[in-house]
């Protein structure tokens, strides 16, 4: 893989008629490649494109130059940065985060939480807490704090933004504690539940900190997602402090965005979700397959349309146009030929069960019986699993495991050939004992005092401790030895997979793996109950994935000269206020809306089905009870396995390609970027990837290549903004309509009882049925 570079196009002579293909390649080049910007003529009006820096002294043209242009070299060591204003600031913007967030969990789509809004919102709260809060020590000796240490700067700024960047998320707890309470009615007792999503998370940071050396203080790696944040850091506060005409400008678009999305999101979220889904072959015929094929609700979605931002979000104003190229083709691939193919033709089985569901099935189309199979609380129903065999599962979610394996061997495999040698080299010098990188950057961190090792250390030993603790008296309902077996995987992958994120932006999964591995592996012995497969997912999942968000926020305090124990602390208090608004949210859901995350209820709109948690009940029945050697001795599931071959060959085969022909620029064909989001679900909606991918188009090809200084000064303001105003409709309409008490839209043209798009005639089981 290469460095994906954003902020500015990379390209040493620009033609003013350049084709798409050139727009292409500047959005992702080789790490060699980023010496040089774009001659930049003076009525594009760049603030600033003179390099900091004298370019013959390495410490500086190490760096990449974007990196220069953003990043200031002088430091004010005595600037305060963990304040009051800190701690109470980032609490109220990490609980809302992490409240809105764990929300999505349940959703079908949602908008995640803005981090630019926390950006921008918490620069104004803490320039208002500078003016009101008395210039006063409060408190006794060692235990005492200024309230207010004058002028809110840009380093308690950035711990804000840290703190939420690492609490205000879902946590993976939400795998374990869901399906118990809704499927298993055994709910984990509230104090224990947070401690387990604690220690997960805990873990994660101690993994983090042992990869700093190669990911962070690395200069070629520049986190391309962060060094966006923080483009957006400099512009922002530049913008309000310097208080230029361009920047009210700035500020009134961004207001008025959010005024704007803040009221169109009731129509299709409340009043008119009609507009969530405009299903255009629905419009003009009544045939049963035209209405499967443009219904975005439970059908393809082949050219629908959705107006409901919560479809859509801000990821293709920053996403590399490259890698949106390999999400279209992906979702083409499975929602627009693979579903109607299946569907239409009643093959893979389509012709007994639906298509795009993540229920089980026996093989004459009844629903399978998952329960009875349980029995004594941990053990297989052998009678009768011999009498039923093993549980069908639709063609779709048969081609998400496929793909699913595709992308994790292919990641490893494409990290080894296009950055294993440069992992290596670091890897060489670390080992010798010298120092790996000595940029500018690197420096100004070596002032302040590194974290210590017995820090790391404590962190993972209590962390390991309790969940020793919670697995041996059966909390997790798994065996101990896969709880060391989980850490050791988590532990691997942080390195080759956080390099990959920090090289391409892109997060990997794991989930489909890992629970296959724990299939395999509980054969040496132990119970077999379902949720001890989802424990050990989280275990070793919830590891890298805060891992790799922590080394991405600690990049972000690299490049503002944050001390490296302040970060950590931030990062931990976010998570201290977050895990615990997670659970409340967890808690919250799972007793509102439990009918329909059973499946139960219906959600008219699509929105509220809980479909991760019923994919996570039947993955754990089939993988954990039943288990893998039983479901791949039908023949029916064989292919699947093939995805690890697939994985490994594939991008052998680019990356030999790109060697002999590097213009073709093969290697923007992402094997783990394609598969991964072929793994998507599109059983409830798939209207959203069509939108996206138009409006994707016209940010990167039309206002970034033609209108740079327009999209530089309004892109990220205005994804930030509409992201926001969805989000602040979501929380009024949980406090006006479902707090206290629910309060349902009356149904009308726009709000049809049956079919909110007017798809009125999709089969729901198979075409099979209407023939």
């Amino acid at each position: 893989m290469a460095t994906i570079m954003e902020e500015i196009p990379y390209d040493n002579k620009k033609t003013a008629k350049a084709s798409p293909a050139d727009s292409l390649s500047e959005e992702k080049k080789s790490l060699p490649d980023v010496e040089k910007v774009r001659a930049v003529s003076s009525d594009e009006e760049l603030d600033s494109l003179a390099t900091k820096g004298d370019d013959d002294d390495p410490a500086y043209n190490v760096l990449p130059q974007i990196v220069r242009e953003i990043c200031d070299f002088e430091d004010d060591t005595t600037m305060p940065v963990l304040t009051f204003r800190f701690y109470v600031i980032s609490a109220i913007f990490t609980a809302l985060g992490a409240w809105l967030t764990q929300m999505g969990f349940f959703r079908t789509t949602y908008i995640p939480y803005s981090i630019y809004f926390v950006q921008i919102a918490s620069l104004y709260v803490g320039r208002f807490f500078a003016r009101v809060l008395p210039n006063k020590r409060v408190g006794y000796g060692r235990f005492s704090f200024e309230l207010n240490p004058g002028e809110f700067t840009i380093k308690e700024h950035v711990a804000v933004v840290l703190a939420a960047n690492t609490g205000a998320t879902n946590n993976l707890g939400d795998y374990v504690l869901a399906p118990l309470q809704v499927f298993y009615e055994k709910p984990m007792n509230g104090w224990l539940a947070i401690l387990f999503m604690w220690s997960a998370v805990f873990i994660g940071f101690s993994f983090a900190s042992f990869a700093r050396v190669f990911l962070i203080e690395n200069p070629s790696i520049p986190f391309p997602l962060t060094l966006q944040q923080a483009a957006v850091f400099k512009a922002m506060r530049s913008s309000v402090i310097g208080d230029s005409a361009t920047s009210k400008r700035q500020m009134r678009v961004f207001w008025y965005t959010i005024l704007i999305f803040f009221c169109w999101q009731f129509l299709p979220e409340y009043a008119f979700p009609f507009t969530s889904s405009l299903a255009l072959l629905c419009w003009f015929s009544k045939n049963p397959k035209a209405q499967f094929l443009g219904s975005g609700l439970g059908g393809a979605g082949i050219l629908n349309i959705t107006l409901d931002w919560s479809n859509i979000g801000s990821t293709m104003i920053y996403y590399p146009y490259w890698a949106q190229l390999n999400f279209l083709a992906a979702c083409v691939v499975t929602a627009w030929i693979l579903v109607p193919i299946g569907f239409i033709n009643g093959i893979w089985g389509s012709d007994k069960y639906p298509i795009q569901t993540q229920t089980l099935y026996l093989r004459n189309g009844s629903t399978y019986p998952t329960r009875e199979l349980l029995i004594n609380d941990s053990d297989l129903n052998e009678v009768l699993f011999d009498e039923i065999g093993p549980p069908m599962m639709s063609a779709q979610l048969r081609w998400e495991y496929f793909f699913s394996y595709v992308a994790y061997i292919g990641s490893f495999v494409s990290c080894m050939l296009f950055q294993g040698p440069a992992l290596w080299r670091s890897y060489k010098q670390q080992w010798q004992g010298g120092r790996v990188h000595n940029d500018k950057l690197t420096q100004l961190a070596r002032q302040y005092p590194q974290v210590p090792l017995w820090w790391n250390l404590a962190l993972f030993g209590i962390s390991f401790a309790i969940l020793i603790v919670l697995t041996a008296t059966g909390v997790l309902y798994m065996p101990i030895y896969m709880l060391f077996i989980g850490l050791a995987i988590g532990a691997l992958i942080v390195l080759p997979m956080g390099f990959i994120y920090a090289v391409s932006g892109y997060q990997m999964q794991v989930g489909y793996f890992n629970e296959l591995f724990y299939g395999y592996a509980i054969d040496a012995g132990g119970t077999r109950h379902p949720i001890g497969s989802l424990s050990y997912r989280v275990i070793s999942g919830q590891c890298w994935y805060e891992a790799q968000s922590m080394l991405s926020d600690m990049k972000l305090g690299h490049f503002f000269h944050i001390p490296p124990r302040a970060t950590l602390t931030a990062q931990i208090w976010g998570i201290i206020v977050g895990v615990p608004v997670n659970y409340a949210t967890i808690l919250w859901v799972c007793n509102t809306k439990g009918g329909i995350l059973t499946g139960a209820m219906t959600d008219p709109n699509h929105q509220w089905t809980g479909q991760t948690v019923i994919s996570l009940y039947n993955q754990s029945i089939c993988f954990a009870l039943i288990g893998p050697r039983r479901l791949f001795n039908d023949p029916i599931y064989t292919p699947m396995l093939y995805g690890f071959l697939v994985g490994a060959v594939v991008p052998c085969i680019l990356y030999l390609l790109h060697r002999w022909k590097p213009k073709a620029r093969f290697d923007l064909w992402s094997v783990p970027i394609f598969g991964d989001k072929c793994e998507h679900f599109w059983g409830n909606i798939s209207n959203s990837f069509f939108t996206w991918f138009i409006l994707g188009t016209l940010n990167h090809l039309y206002f970034k290549r033609y209108r740079y200084n327009f999209w530089k000064k309004y892109a990220y303001l205005w994804g930030a903004a509409a992201d926001t105003g969805y989000n602040f409709n979501m929380l009024i309409i949980f406090i006006a309509f479902s707090a206290a008490k629910t309060v349902t839209m009356p149904n009308w043209w726009g709000n049809n009882a049956k079919s909110v798009e007017r798809c009125f005639y999709v089969p729901e089981d198979g075409m099979h049925m209407v023939q």
